[in-house]
């Protein structure tokens, strides 16, 4: 029997294999597989719910990732799916799967991260699980918001002319990553020495605690302002700008020049001797929100302080392009994070 071996397809390409073709069997599954949330029919309001799990080794390092941070982190990452619904979040719930190298009072020290998420949010922690692991920590949590079908906006609505536009500033938490990457080396070598993170405190933060965009998806509806589709930016910018077009069946023209990048990010990739536009591109982690809006819409955006045109979209469905700061049209790649080669790839350093 031949053997595939899954890294050779990614993370996505196994999600497809396993979804494609599902034969939806409840009249209140309203959207499933494919979205960054699933949505549900209960009535006059719809129930909208997504999960995601955290690995350790895979998606956090406990050598600089305090537990306190990494459990209001995992909440984040999961409020920020059910923001991506233009929708704000209301439960979770936790699962856990724990080492016998963690104590009562590390636990203690995680879920006081995760309740100061829900206090900040405004969510209830109402159930989970928790069991025994034999490989570190294992965090999963699932997120659940309750809208109004009319207010809940997917993947699969941008539409040819709309523009493209994104919150905050990327790149930042992809920085802060290679700061913490490089002191982690540098104690290895040199236990005793002092890490280096002053300067870098905005991107460390970016890193190790990032924030859900549900101010955002406030401000979007007071100034009565839906987007067509939207999708949440975890796995980078270009990564996510072509899931969107696929699931809208469109194209897009992206431009460098109005991708929104902090300074402290650009003069720190500078200093990694990286291009900053492809940190911002392929960096993932930024936890920020990429919509699309129709023309119409663009006063509403305008010079508004946390939003940034950066394109539109196009009908040709096989258009992807970057046009760069001295016009030059290049295709547009995904590069962002993939969790099934990121184990592989932890995995292979370990043997070494």
């Amino acid at each position: 029997m031949e053997r595939t071996e899954i890294e050779e397809i990614g993370e996505f390409g196994l999600i497809r294999r396993l979804t494609e073709g599902l034969e939806r069997r409840q009249s209140s599954t309203l959207v499933g597989v494919g979205d960054d949330a699933a949505v549900l029919d209960s009535g006059d309001r719809k129930v909208v719910i997504s999960t995601d799990m955290l690995c350790e080794g895979i998606h956090f390092d406990l050598s600089y990732m305090p537990l306190k941070h990494l459990g209001y982190k995992a909440v984040v990452v999961n409020l920020s799916d059910i923001c991506a619904m233009n929708v704000l979040p209301t439960q979770i719930t936790v699962s856990m799967a724990l080492s016998s190298r963690f104590s009562v009072e590390a636990v203690d020290e995680m879920y006081a991260g995760i309740l100061k998420a829900c206090e900040v949010y405004g969510v209830d922690l109402i159930g989970g699980d928790t069991t025994s692991s034999q490989a570190g920590l294992v965090l999963s949590i699932a997120a659940i918001g309750m809208a109004n079908s009319d207010s809940i906006v997917s993947r699969s609505g941008a539409k040819p002319n709309d523009l493209l536009v994104v919150t905050g500033e990327l790149g930042g938490a992809y920085m802060g990553l290679q700061i913490l990457e490089r002191e982690k080396e540098v104690f290895k070598s040199a236990p005793t020495a002092q890490p280096e993170l002053q300067g870098h405190e905005g991107i460390l933060e970016r890193q190790l605690k990032p924030e859900a965009r549900t101010d955002v998806i406030q401000e979007m509806a007071d100034l009565g302002l839906k987007p067509t589709a939207m999708i949440d930016i975890s796995d980078g910018l270009a990564s996510e700008i072509l899931h969107l077009c696929t699931a809208s069946q469109c194209g897009v023209k992206l431009f460098e020049e109005k991708i929104p990048i902090h300074e402290e990010t650009y003069e720190t990739a500078r200093e990694f001797n990286l291009d900053p536009t492809l940190c911002a591109l392929s960096g993932g982690e930024d936890y920020e929100l990429l919509f699309t809006i129709c023309q119409e819409d663009y006063d509403k955006v305008h010079n508004h302080p946390k939003l940034t045109v950066i394109g539109h979209i196009t009908e040709d469905a096989s258009e992807h392009t970057l046009i760069t700061r001295n016009g030059l049209h290049t295709p547009l790649k995904a590069q962002g994070w993939d969790g099934i080669k990121a184990s592989r790839k932890a995995n292979t350093e370990e043997e070494d």
